[in-house]
């Protein structure tokens, strides 16, 4: 594996090596970068997430990976964490040509064959136990907190009966408590993040749980005939909201669930999805609506 990317760059702001390994967790199948040994690539194009955190420890694995004389090309919009680029890579000793394009900041570097500070960055923005319990790593959806849409769901979901899905579990919040009814008999976790499914293991261990890294649009094309499906659905994309991603969830939940089962949802207000709701389902019932957002129970 000479060469390898991080996410999709944009053509027009940095070039992706020819046959590169795609190293993203957002892309099912790719390899883990923690998994590569030290200096084991010649060059490395990166799509910079917006994370401080998740931008320093991607920065840093990048340079870990990467041989002496190896080089790095790391870009992201000025607006979600482009401005921080030189900053960070210069603190980690590296000597870095920066220049603009297409509302990007681009950072050129060729790995210097003396030590470099990462030992930081690494720890910082590894897998870890949170103090709730939870395994956890900055990058995943609310990674250091239950998020109040989740929340708000927990505090209104009845005891499930059947087998289900959680569409988009992230670390396995709302798992967890659907696992603790006795009369669940299989659940299916499913993300697109593969770090999300790693720590969801570790935080869901039931032998009636069976966790799936996949986009739930193509993933839930698979599963038919379920009795329920949990989900607080994702509304962004690549940093910009996208409010198809959750009609599209709705869909894929109707299109999982058999006729009578019933589809659990949160989401903020101010998202457009009744529309979507009463297209694919029988019945859509409002539970409860507080701090922004709304949860809606759907029978197909």
């Amino acid at each position: 594996m000479p060469a390898a990317v991080y996410g999709s760059p944009p053509l027009d702001v940095i070039e992706t090596p020819k046959g590169a390994a795609q190293l993203s967790p957002l892309f099912p199948g790719s390899t883990d970068i923690a998994s590569l040994a030290e200096a084991s690539l010649d060059e490395i194009a990166l799509l910079v997430p917006g994370g401080a955190v998740e931008a320093r420890y991607l920065l840093a694995q990048a340079l870990r990976v990467l041989r002496p004389g190896g080089t790095l090309a790391a870009a992201a919009p000025k607006d979600r964490g482009g401005l921080r680029l030189k900053k960070t890579l210069t603190a980690f000793g590296c000597e870095v040509a920066e220049t603009s394009r297409r509302h990007h900041r681009i950072c050129e570097v060729e790995r210097p064959s003396t030590a470099l500070e990462l030992t930081g960055a690494l720890l910082e923005g590894a897998p870890r136990i949170l103090p709730v319990g939870l395994w956890s790593q900055p990058g995943v959806f609310s990674w250091d907190r239950l998020d109040p849409g989740s929340d708000l769901l927990l505090k209104n979901l009845p005891q499930l009966t059947g087998a289900g899905a959680d569409f988009g579990c992230g670390v396995g919040w709302l798992s967890r408590a659907v696992l603790t009814s006795a009369d669940v008999t299989a659940l299916t976790l499913i993300d697109l993040d593969r770090r999300a499914v790693d720590c969801a293991r570790h935080n869901v261990v039931d032998t009636r749980a069976a966790f799936v890294w996949a986009d739930v649009r193509t993933a839930a094309k698979e599963l038919s005939g379920l009795d329920f499906v949990v989900m607080n659905p994702p509304f962004h994309d690549g940093g910009q909201e996208d409010r198809m991603l959750g009609q599209a969830f709705i869909r894929a939940a109707a299109t999982a669930l058999r006729p009578g089962g019933s589809l659990w949802l949160t989401a903020n207000r101010h998202l457009p999805y009744e529309a979507a709701l009463n297209e694919a389902f029988k019945a859509v019932k409002p539970i409860a609506d507080g701090g922004g957002y709304k949860i809606y129970e759907a029978r197909r």
